[in-house]
């Protein structure tokens, strides 16, 4: 008989809806596969269910605020049960783009200009700001959110209404916006799994475009690279990945423009939904949903 895995899914994020599609992509797979599965929420029940259930490796599907950004990972060590993805510190690190930007520039990782902004000026002293430091048109983003939610590119004329709709955070990142082709580069363990163009419909690859069907963003793999670029994108995703010392599957989001790759941030719980990436490279490749789970949770158990 195989193992029993207990999935966390859904949650508190505004990423809730694609946590729980994640869950069930995951748990139906590993069913069919003949693992014993139970599928939870993280309420206060979580270490009862640990402990009654007694799994043999956690599979963490939770996407966003409190699932990927070290919280939930700080309740899992106390289990020491393995536990799929990253850890405490990586988790942390990877959802805070400020953090993980000054790691990128630090260790010569090129990603776009930025600075912090805390609603703290007037949109004319913002606008002089903007002008000086970046230009238009840029995008604003909250520090600490994923799978794009409420990130908008702004101009000068629509700036001020984009704002409004971030001001329930503290602070936010203003960044130069890059245009160019959008590349994906996924890893996993210590090793290159591939990459994947998108081409959205849209202005960019936004919520709307990443899960909603009718959105139509169109899929290119393989990447129309060079041979030589495509070996430098996936260097630079395994780079970032070591660099915050991740763990299980990343995938790094880049801009490509003008010859340059842009590394935008870096994903350490990419989804496992019918419109994810991570899976469709990892097919591609050759690598089936089934085989790449099992990865994912033999990275969990041979890295705790």
């Amino acid at each position: 008989m195989k193992k029993k895995i207990l999935i966390i899914s859904g949650g508190i994020s505004k990423e809730r809806v694609i946590s729980l599609e994640t869950g069930r992509q995951v748990a139906k797979e590993l069913t069919k596969n003949s693992y014993n599965i139970k599928i939870i929420e993280p309420d206060f029940k979580l270490l009862d269910v640990i402990k009654s259930f007694k799994p043999k490796v956690i599979f963490n599907a939770l996407h966003g605020q409190f699932g990927e950004d070290g919280y939930i990972q700080t309740i899992l060590e106390t289990t020491n049960i393995p536990y799929t993805h990253s850890g405490v510190i990586s988790s942390a690190i990877a959802m805070d783009k400020d953090l993980s930007k000054k790691i990128f520039v630090k260790n010569n990782i090129l990603t776009p200009k930025y600075f912090l902004y805390s609603f703290d000026k007037k949109i004319s002293e913002l606008i002089k700001i903007i002008d000086k430091k970046l230009k238009f048109p840029v995008i604003i983003k909250p520090i600490n959110e994923g799978s794009s939610v409420n990130v908008f590119i702004c101009t000068k004329q629509n700036i001020s209404r984009k704002l409004k709709l971030l001001k329930n955070y503290k602070k936010i990142i203003i960044e130069k916006f890059i245009p160019g082709r959008e590349i994906q580069a996924a890893v996993i363990g210590s090793k290159k799994l591939g990459a994947i163009e998108l081409r959205p419909r849209r202005k960019f690859y936004d919520y709307e475009a990443k899960y909603n069907s009718k959105a139509k963003t169109e899929h290119i793999i393989p990447v129309n690279l060079s041979r030589k670029n495509y070996k430098k994108i996936m260097n630079l995703a395994l780079k970032a990945h070591r660099l915050i010392n991740c763990k299980g599957v990343t995938r790094s989001d880049f801009k490509y423009y003008n010859g340059k790759f842009y590394l935008l941030e870096i994903n350490t719980q990419p989804g496992m939904t019918s419109l994810s990436l991570v899976p469709e490279i990892a097919l591609y490749h050759g690598i089936s949903f089934i085989k790449l789970i099992e990865l994912i949770l033999k990275d969990a158990s041979t890295n705790k």
